[in-house]
């Protein structure tokens, strides 16, 4: 009796590690792709081509004298526009665009509080 309660208790370690394993290879894959820019270098980044790794754009700010950037993210091949500004303090990752898809071709303008202000972001998309 011994042998299927050790069987019972292996596989369900096996089916929790599989369920977690997943949700964590997204994030990675996701975020491991991000660009560095540095804004000093530039107020407009791109163009730049979403792809399958996340859903969204998402940013955050790494460094810099900076303690937050505004980002906004243009949709070059429907609109000059930008389509809204989203504050991104340092830290965290922020999305910055939502549902964008596959192959949709963007700019994104970055902003600062204060004239001379650096910046370094990443941007995953």
């Amino acid at each position: 009796m011994r042998a299927p309660a050790a069987l019972v208790a292996t596989a369900a370690l096996v089916a929790a590690t599989a369920m977690v394993v997943p949700a964590h290879a997204s994030a990675t894959s996701c975020y491991g792709g991000a660009a560095t820019l540095h804004y000093g270098d530039g107020a407009f980044f791109g163009p730049y081509t979403a792809s399958s790794r996340c859903t969204d754009i998402n940013m955050r700010l790494t460094a810099g004298t900076s303690a937050e950037v505004y980002a906004c993210v243009v949709f070059i091949d429907h609109t000059q526009d930008c389509n809204r500004w989203t504050t991104v303090p340092k830290g965290s990752w922020r999305t910055i665009a939502t549902d964008v898809l596959d192959g949709t071709r963007f700019e994104v303008l970055l902003g600062v509080p204060l004239e001379g202000d650096d910046a370094t972001v990443q941007i995953a998309f």
